[in-house]
């Protein structure tokens, strides 16, 4: 069979259909609280956020790209079987019933609703209640058939809500709420290595995993088979996604960096753009505004319920795909009921956990062709990031160890900064591959 070539216009329209896909409205309000946190170390805070909230997830495309279609089962059965069975649970509960899903719900609340309500009302938490109800009883019904209405709301909410957006941001740029402030504590020391940590919250280098395999399909429909050109018409297609993408995030830390002298800290970027929004444009741009999230939150929720559900009925089919649908979008509204900022609170010491082994896996896939029968340079990478990375969670959860973490900061490199396990995924790699060598070493030796 012929591969096609695809035309630059082509591949770009790929390119924004990785970006629309990334690009739920929930990644809106972790840049705008980085900025008002980060202040005057916003530049440093900006970069490090856009390492892992932009610069990953490009990574985990390509990788894809590269792989073959590999998925995320077959790239984690590399560190072990059983590993290859569990991870990819955690990651699709991850972006799925845990956190991502509920956000979605209670993203759209905070600005499509709650701007809207009575202080009364929306502290009796009835409104929230019966607000996500209706959410994802909308969710259920659109997953059981996806198709394209949601294909349509896609389409069309995606490109208006940029649009509103790079109103938004130019109205900010010309006429900001005010300066830059002193940044909160967290954001003294290190802003670079806070904003790193931060750009896990957008669980974008997670869904690259899933969101490269929707690329491919799109790439061979184009009638494009030949492996080398799919993988570059990735990488092209990412790049155009990243680009987009971290052009948004900056004007967004922007934005919420001088906000500060007129809004005060506020409590989660939910509630920081609806109040930007409302100074720059007044009630109907609110109301504008938050109608497009609304829709852009809805696509992004039935998305990730339609991934997750087809990923559950693939590992046990005996159950059937509605009733996943149906457990998935009744957890997701209870989680949601939760607010935004207890759910961004619970998801930290989870991705704290889980990142590292995701930034290990991208990483070891990129080299693929370079590491065939060496799986044990998986193995050990993951096996002793993990062991930090573990360490690290605990410590986001509140339940670390002071002994042990003075004996790592006084130890390990960069432990304090929340990249600890760096340094021990480089030594692990070391070790695997020299487990490696004596393993293929012993099969020729018996062949």
């Amino acid at each position: 069979m012929n591969s096609t070539n695809l035309s630059f216009k082509e591949t770009f329209f790929i390119g924004l259909l990785l970006f629309a896909v990334f690009f739920g409205a929930g990644n809106l309000i972790f840049p705008l609280s980085l900025g008002q946190a980060s202040g005057t170390n916003l530049l440093p805070a900006i970069l490090g956020f856009l390492a892992t909230g932009v610069g990953l997830p490009l990574l985990g495309v390509i990788a894809i790209g590269a792989s073959r279609n590999e998925d995320v089962q077959t790239i984690s059965a590399r560190v072990h079987p059983l590993f290859g069975l569990i991870f990819p649970v955690v990651i699709y509960l991850t972006i799925g019933p845990l956190f991502a899903v509920p956000r979605t719900g209670t993203v759209s609340y905070e600005i499509g609703v709650a701007p809207f309500l009575s202080e009364s009302f929306k502290a009796s938490k009835l409104s929230m209640l019966c607000y996500t109800a209706v959410f994802f009883a909308v969710t259920y019904w659109l997953s059981l058939n996806p198709g394209k209405v949601v294909d349509r709301i896609g389409k069309i909410l995606t490109p208006v809500l940029l649009i509103i957006l790079a109103v938004l941001l130019i109205k900010s740029f010309a006429d900001p709420l005010g300066g830059f402030q002193e940044p909160l504590v967290a954001y003294e020391g290190a802003p670079f290595f806070k904003g790193f940590q931060e750009g896990y919250l957008t669980m974008d280098t997670i869904g690259s995993f899933i969101f490269g395999l929707i690329v491919i399909n799109a790439i061979r429909e184009k009638g494009v088979s030949n492996p080398s050109q799919i993988a570059k018409v990735c990488t092209i297609a990412a790049l155009i996604a990243a680009t987009g993408l971290a052009l948004v995030y900056i004007g967004l830390g922007y934005a919420g960096a001088t906000s500060v002298d007129t809004l005060g800290h506020l409590e989660n970027g939910g509630l920081i753009i609806s109040q930007i929004s409302h100074l720059q444009f007044g009630v109907y741009g609110k109301l504008l505004l938050g109608t497009a999230i609304i829709f852009a939150c809805l696509t992004t929720s039935v998305g990730l319920v339609v991934a997750c559900a087809s990923f559950f009925r693939k590992i046990r089919p005996t159950i059937s795909y509605k009733t996943y649908v149906i457990v998935l979008s009744v957890v997701s509204a209870l989680i949601s009921n939760v607010g935004l900022t207890q759910i961004i609170s619970f998801s930290v010491p989870v991705l704290v956990t889980i990142y590292p082994t995701v930034i290990i896996l991208i990483v070891l896939t990129l080299f693929g062709p370079f590491l065939k029968n060496r799986n044990a340079i998986y193995t050990f990478s993951v096996l002793f990031a993990g062991l930090v990375s573990i360490a690290d969670g605990l410590n986001a959860a509140g339940l670390g160890s002071a002994a042990l973490n003075e004996f790592l900061s006084a130890y390990l490199p960069m432990f304090s900064l929340g990249m600890g396990w760096l340094l021990p995924a480089i030594i692990g790699g070391g070790i695997g591959f020299l487990v490696s060598l004596r393993q293929n070493s012993y099969v020729l030796e018996k062949a």
